[in-house]
């Protein structure tokens, strides 16, 4: 079972921020620290690859994803980075690159940058919210689609609303004419995955999120039509290949991105197996339980606050955002107040932000194993405190 390091005098709801790492994991990352610093030289060039191999393995089997299509990368911002520089080369001037209005800010930079170097633009679809079906999500998206659309960036569970995306159904309307890079941050341990199902030219998620695995650990899983040209955001010896190591060129492209700790991406495996041993039915009862307490709670918070539910139950993972009523003053700080004071105040973790546009304002909040109903009655009190 997973133990948590986390401060017993703080509630947290914001795992969908930056996860939580079990002790066990860190304790097992600790001890591949201590063997690499006995022998830097021989960690690196004869534990390293080996050890890359095994995780990548254990990765892809359980996001059902080709092993021969998945790397490892810091985090999804710098695989969607990767994709969209190793697409400028090959994109049209005057190409467009399909967004939405819940796109994540860092991949919408990302996105704007490619587009302006290649001579594009960006368009945007509006994507209700509150939004009643996977249908209005589909039809948005779809309808905002031209001829000169040449990549369509999708989040699978979204940062902002929290919900769940029919990126399969989106995936088989649109590939291979017009490729699909998919941002799945939020979604390997929250939702099951098969990402040779799902059928997308590139997707990219975080491991730290769901999966629990140490900070800096994240994949890009690139369907085989694409992997001749797509290589690392940092250009290193694979680009040669000056990485003799590594099983494919591609793999090379990513494998060896210069010098830095690697322990993050070498302790995916331990993750899953740590976090999988917590609940009796293994992962399916991790998704399930925490989909039944993220409900649970956002049940209780409306009631007790008199808000709405602005997306349906079976369109929810493990995170849920709910409306709150414009603030009476906003400061200039980008967190909200109330967020500020509920961590000073309350000792409550959870993330209130602007969205989509201010003065309009969500909650968000999230549901691990380490929560109980508990946490999120304490979070409606201090709602009910400071919004009467």
């Amino acid at each position: 079972m997973a133990t948590w390091a986390l401060d017993p005098g703080v509630t947290h709801l914001n795992h969908g921020s930056f996860g939580a790492c079990p002790s066990e994991v860190l304790e097992y990352q600790a001890g591949l620290r201590s063997e690499m610093e006995r022998n830097p030289v021989g960690f690196m060039l004869h534990t390293y690859q080996p050890a890359l191999e095994a995780n990548r393995s254990a990765l892809a089997e359980f996001v059902g994803a080709d092993a021969n299509g998945l790397v490892f990368v810091p985090n999804a911002t710098y695989g969607v980075n990767s994709v969209l520089r190793s697409l400028e080369g090959l994109l049209p001037s005057g190409a467009e690159i399909l967004l939405t209005n819940q796109t994540y800010n860092a991949c919408i930079n990302a996105a704007r940058v490619t587009a302006d170097r290649v001579g594009g633009s960006v368009v945007v679809a509006d994507v209700p919210f509150p939004v009643a079906s996977p249908s209005e999500v589909v039809a948005a998206v779809l309808d905002a689609v031209t001829e000169r659309t040449a990549l369509v960036m999708l989040d699978h569970v979204t940062s902002p609303t929290g919900a769940v995306w029919p990126v399969a159904e989106i995936v088989a309307a649109l590939e291979p004419e017009v490729p699909v890079l998919v941002d799945g941050a939020h979604a390997p341990g929250m939702i099951e995955l098969d990402l040779a199902e799902i059928g997308a030219s590139f997707y990219t998620a975080n491991c730290h999120k769901w999966i629990c695995s140490p900070k800096g650990a994240a994949f890009l899983s690139v369907a085989e039509r694409h992997r001749e040209y797509v290589r690392s955001a940092s250009v290193s010896h694979g680009y040669n290949d000056g990485w003799p190591d590594s099983s494919t060129r591609f793999h090379a492209q990513f494998d060896w991105t210069g010098t830095d700790d690697p322990t993050a991406r070498l302790s995916v495996a331990k993750a899953l197996e740590t976090v999988g041993e917590h609940h009796r039915d293994g992962w399916a009862g991790i998704r399930r339980s925490n989909h039944e307490l993220v409900i649970e709670g956002r049940n209780l918070i409306a009631d007790a606050v008199g808000l709405d539910r602005p997306v349906p139950d079976e369109m929810l993972g493990s995170i849920a955002a709910l409306p709150l009523p414009a603030p009476t003053s906003a400061g200039e700080s980008i967190f909200d107040e109330l967020m500020v004071d509920l961590h000073h105040n309350w000792k409550i973790e959870v993330p209130v932000f602007a969205w989509p546009e201010a003065p309009a304002r969500v909650i968000r909040i999230s549901a691990q194993q380490y929560n109980t109903i508990a946490d999120y009655e304490r979070l409606a009190e201090a709602l009910h405190a400071k919004l009467r």
